[in-house]
């Protein structure tokens, strides 16, 4: 019996220690465009009890890491940049290492993303893949990530092929954003230039990406997809359009991968204006409300969303001091929503509403240099 004791003990003073709960406190990491003020990736830190958001210090220095992507242990980052070989710009996803306690950040590699201009990323639920989405070139593809955290070459690469009817921004594709569903078997690329989700069967064990059937949802025409989010239920997606300035409300079908329109409605209060666009889709974790971003407009757009039939409703708008709203996210208790102002060179952060979905202002401002993409990472203790 004492031979058993002594192993038990021994069993549990050798087994690692259970990850703690974080205790409200985020690490919020900020993409931007380098240039003559930016220097690369950003970090400050929200402490949701105090709703305090500290000022902004350089994390890692890179090339215009616009998009960032945690990976499921919280324990590496990766960002889309671009990276010149030759006379022609190339796209490069970049992997860091990330210190939860410090919010520190280590350069581990780079690899291509196999085209032009990439603008959106995604690390699977699994953390075996990073997939990318290039805008300029208008493909994805997908780039296995080895137990250190770095990236390999990419094990599936897609080229998207068509036109749509603005000669100007639809002249050819641009894939604008890359997304998976809750199961973590199907990819979804909204694709500006082509007004369509472009849809993929997706293994994380061998990094395919496989034309789905249906292989594809069509848009109206025009509407210039850009990003996609999912209804925390799985039951239904929204896509936000940059071209026409609507969110359309889709059903899916998860044993199918399949997607089907339900609603379209305008993310602004009044007819579009020139130079107006949008940018930004995002579900509150709580699945009552969809937030969107008009650029030009300079407001994020408010939408109650129908539990029943995931149709959206307007709630209202918001814009104290936003100035060209690209990226938005709300933090993973859904109690602030920070703003990235491209063009304020700042963050800006409203406290959500948990009844009606409405966003007040905290007054709080960050400067931040061009940022674009905001994420948030517990604070480990």
């Amino acid at each position: 019996m004492r031979w058993i004791l002594s192993l038990c003990a021994l069993t549990l003073l050798s087994a690692p220690a259970p990850a703690q709960e974080p205790d409200g406190k985020f690490w919020v990491f900020v993409g931007t465009y380098t240039g003559k003020n930016s220097k690369g990736i950003y970090r400050c830190q929200l402490d949701v009890a105090s709703g305090k958001l500290s000022a902004a210090e350089l994390a890692a220095e890179t090339d215009n890491p616009s998009f960032l992507a945690i990976h499921p242990n919280k324990q590496f980052l990766y960002s889309v940049g671009e990276y010149g070989k030759g006379p022609k710009k190339s796209g490069g996803i970049s992997a860091f290492s990330l210190d939860p306690k410090s919010g520190a950040l280590k350069f581990l590699n780079q690899e291509s993303s196999g085209g032009d201009g990439p603008c959106h990323l995604v690390v699977d639920k699994q953390g075996k893949c990073v997939l990318a989405a290039n805008y300029g070139g208008g493909s994805i593809c997908c780039l296995p990530i080895t137990k250190d955290g770095s990236l390999e070459p990419h094990s599936a690469f897609v080229q998207h092929k068509g036109k749509s009817v603005d000669p100007q921004r639809q002249e050819a594709p641009h894939a604008h954003s890359i997304n998976l569903d809750p199961a973590n078997k199907h990819a979804f690329v909204a694709d500006l230039g082509l007004d369509k989700i472009l849809i993929y069967r997706f293994s994380p064990n061998t990094g395919t990406l496989i034309k789905n059937d249906p292989p594809a949802v069509d848009l109206a025409k025009g509407a210039g997809p850009r990003h996609f989010a999912f209804h925390p239920s799985g039951k239904y997606a929204y896509v936000i359009n940059e071209l026409d300035l609507t969110v359309t409300a889709m059903s899916y079908d998860a044993a199918k991968g399949a997607l089907k329109v339900v609603k379209t409605v305008s993310t602004l209060p009044g007819p579009k204006e020139k130079g107006q666009s949008t940018a930004e889709v995002v579900v509150h974790p709580s699945g009552k409300w969809l937030y969107g971003s008009n650029r030009g407009h300079n407001t994020i757009a408010i939408f109650a969303i129908d539990e029943k039939t995931g149709e959206l409703t307007p709630v209202g708008h918001q814009g104290k001091d936003i100035k060209t709203p690209r990226n938005f996210a709300i933090d993973p208790t859904g109690t602030f929503l920070i703003v990235a102002n491209q063009d304020g060179d700042s963050l800006v952060m409203f406290r959500i509403n948990q009844k009606t979905g409405e966003l007040t202002p905290t007054d709080q401002r960050v400067e931040v240099p061009r940022p674009v993409c905001v994420r948030f990472v517990p604070v480990a203790k």
